[in-house]
C-alpha cells in the first residue's frame, strides 16, 4: 500500500559512506529505478500473458498470491535491512508484478466491454502524476518541510488504519460496501487516497535527494529505487481502482 520505507532516519542509521564502493547518488537511483519498474512489467506480462492463454483463467491464481507472498515478505525484509535492497530488491519487484499483472487482468476482462483501455488509462496517469509531482517537486512549488511530513505521514497512517479496519471488521460480517462499490462516498475515498499517493512521492525525491547529498552508501541506492517503485505501484493501483468505480457508474 503506502510507501514507509523512505524516511530520513534510514541513511542517517548507515552512516557516511565513504569507501571503495561509491556513494549514492540521484543518477544511479533513477537507473536502479528504471530496472526495477523493468523487473515489476516483466512479472505482470507473464501473468496477464497466463490470463489469456489459458483455458481456465483461475490459473493464474497460483501465480498471484505466490508473487503477493514473495513481495510482502521481501517488501518487510527490505525495510528493515536496507542493505539487502542491492539483491531483495529485484526479486520483490518481479513477484509484485506477477500479483499486478493478474490483477490488471482480471479487472481488464470485467471492464472489457464498458472500458477497454482501463489497464493503458492506469498506467498512463501513473506515469503521468510520477512526471507532474517531480516537476512540482523541483519547481519548489510545495516545500516537503517537516510540516509537510507530518502531514503526510498523519494521512498515510490514517490510509492503513481504513484499509486494516475495513478488513478486520469485515471478518465480523459487517457490510462495508459502500466504502468501496462506486457510491459516491467511495470515490471520494478513492480520490483522497490516490491524492495522498501521489504527494508521497514528492518525499519519495527528497529522500533520495537528501541521501544522495549526505554521501549515504551506493547500496542505498537500491533501497531508494525500492521506495520509489512501493509508491509508484500502489499509486497505479488506486488510479486503477478509482477508474473502475467511475467506469461502473455508467
Amino acid at each position: 500500500m503506502a510507501n514507509p520505507v523512505l524516511n530520513e532516519n534510514i541513511f542517517r542509521k548507515q552512516g557516511i559512506a565513504y569507501s571503495n564502493t561509491g556513494v549514492m547518488t540521484v543518477g544511479g537511483t533513477a537507473v536502479k529505478t528504471l530496472l526495477l519498474l523493468f523487473m515489476v512489467v516483466a512479472g505482470a506480462a507473464y501473468t496477464w500473458k497466463v490470463y489469456y492463454a489459458a483455458a481456465n483463467p483461475a490459473a493464474i491464481s497460483g501465480w498471484m498470491i505466490g508473487g503477493l507472498l514473495v513481495a510482502a515478505i521481501l517488501g518487510i525484509v527490505i525495510s528493515f535491512k536496507p542493505k539487502t535492497a542491492q539483491f531483495l530488491s529485484p526479486i520483490y519487484a518481479a513477484g509484485e508484478g506477477l500479483a499486478l499483472g493478474g490483477i490488471s487482468a482480471v479487472i481488464n476482462e470485467q471492464f472489457a466491454l464498458t472500458y477497454p483501455n482501463i489497464v493503458v488509462h492506469a498506467v498512463a496517469l501513473t506515469l503521468v502524476t510520477a512526471l507532474v509531482m517531480y516537476t512540482v517537486y523541483a519547481s519548489g512549488i510545495i516545500k516537503v518541510n517537516g510540516t509537510f511530513m507530518k502531514v503526510l505521514s498523519i494521512a498515510l497512517i490514517s490510509i492503513l488504519v481504513f484499509y486494516l479496519g475495513s478488513w478486520i471488521v469485515s471478518l465480523f460480517g459487517v457490510n462495508l460496501s459502500m466504502l468501496h462499490n462506486n457510491s459516491p462516498l467511495s470515490i471520494g475515498i478513492s480520490l483522497v487516497i490516490v491524492a495522498v499517493a501521489a504527494f508521497s512521492l514528492l518525499m519519495d525525491y527528497e529522500f533520495i535527494r537528501q541521501a544522495s547529498y549526505s554521501g549515504a552508501p551506493k547500496y542505498m541506492e537500491w533501497y531508494g529505487a525500492f521506495g520509489l517503485t512501493v509508491t509508484l505501484v500502489w499509486l497505479y493501483l488506486e488510479l486503477l481502482k478509482l477508474l473502475a468505480k467511475f467506469s461502473s457508474r455508467d
